[in-house]
């Protein structure tokens, strides 16, 4: 009879014990952060028009017309600049851990070349920069209640890339899919080193950055540095993309003369795919250094956009570089030539109301985003 009560006694205890671990283990698989491994479908990706023909390989270009573009600009499309992850999270935290590159310009941070910026709901919330090896491990708390989903938008490096390893969330955390744009396709920039980011401080404060905040929209940002020289195989590539605006913004890099010749080739070439899509031709802002040569390239593309306008083309715009950063605001000139944060900033207001009236958006209700 003892025997029996000792086998019971010892059946029931395994039991419980059994039980125990099981309410355990649900403790343990409900106190688990979320963590999300890149690339991961619920994870969006914006600023790649040829991601999936990419087979997800982060390239502003196609890799199928490599061949047809000079080295550099291949080489300078796998920057990462206007690259954004994007997804709604009812999360409290968000932990990024990634790899990218060390080195530095003299005229630019860590964080724009080699970091990441952090947005919550389009406020700006942290940033991630790496170590000495290139390793990006950055928490950050406090994005808001669990009980809200929120916006996250994380900006990859302009002038270098990161390699996303993997995104942790808080405990229990849910993933949506992120707020939609308010156009159904992104406003095109092709350019220079002032289109790709050349200087802002953060990723995030690039000006398409900006007005992609201010506009709810979408951006491709195809600035390529020092190599923004209006070549047609470049134009057929940006012909491609389903655009709502097309902002043309390379009169940095090219001759004066190199810039008459390829401006109206350029134009056409994107005129054949999209007849009727807003194109926005941007003359010289400020430069202390060379405003002689400005001058005849903002001649250049005055005299251009009018006569285009005139032969028919009623859709195409000259916006003057000049109501973006001029004389008065040169000290949003990091070196002369390139923005800092505070010039993008102004390059943002010059060309918001240009956007605005080609997209058929009011005029902002309130003040310029701080």
């Amino acid at each position: 009879m003892e025997s029996l009560m000792t086998q019971f006694h010892w059946s029931r205890g395994i039991a419980m014990s059994m039980a125990l671990s099981c309410v355990a283990a649900g403790q343990q698989a409900t106190n688990a952060r979320v963590v999300i491994p890149f690339p991961d479908p619920r994870l969006v990706i914006s600023g790649l028009p040829w991601l999936e023909e990419n087979g997800g390989r982060l390239s502003r270009l196609p890799a199928r017309l490599k061949d047809s573009f000079r080295t550099p600009v291949w080489s300078l499309a796998q920057s990462t600049s206007g690259v954004r992850i994007r997804f709604s999270t009812n999360s409290s935290s968000i932990k990024i851990v990634a790899q990218s590159g060390t080195g530095r310009a003299h005229h630019m941070t860590s964080i724009m070349q080699n970091g990441l910026d952090i947005y919550v709901d389009g406020f700006y919330k942290a940033s991630a920069w790496p170590d000495g090896k290139g390793r990006i491990d950055r928490s950050v708390g406090g994005l808001g209640a669990k009980s809200e989903f929120r916006t996250i938008t994380v900006h990859l490096p302009l002038y270098g890339s990161a390699s996303i390893q993997e995104i942790t969330l808080a405990p229990g955390a849910e993933v949506k899919p992120p707020s939609p744009f308010a156009f159904p396709a992104p406003i095109v920039y092709y350019g220079s080193s002032i289109t790709q980011g050349g200087c802002a401080s953060n990723p995030g404060l690039s000006y398409q950055a900006i007005l992609g905040r201010r506009l709810n929209a979408d951006f491709v940002n195809l600035g390529f540095s020092g190599n923004g020289l209006g070549e047609p195989e470049v134009a057929k590539a940006v012909a491609e993309i389903d655009a709502v605006a097309f902002v043309l913004d390379y009169w940095a890099n090219p001759a004066a003369a190199v810039f008459e010749r390829t401006l109206p080739g350029f134009v056409d070439i994107i005129r054949t795919a999209h007849p009727t899509v807003p194109i926005i031709v941007t003359t010289p802002f400020y430069n202390p250094f060379r405003e002689r040569i400005q001058a005849q390239k903002r001649e250049i593309a005055e005299v251009f956009v009018s006569k285009r306008r005139a032969a028919g083309d009623t859709n195409i715009h000259c916006v003057e570089g000049r109501e973006m950063i001029s004389k008065d605001t040169a000290w949003g000139l990091v070196d002369g030539r390139h923005a800092n944060s505070l010039g993008f900033y102004l390059c943002a207001n010059g060309l918001e109301p240009h956007l605005r009236r080609v997209l058929g958006v009011p005029a902002a209700a309130t003040g310029k985003e701080e």
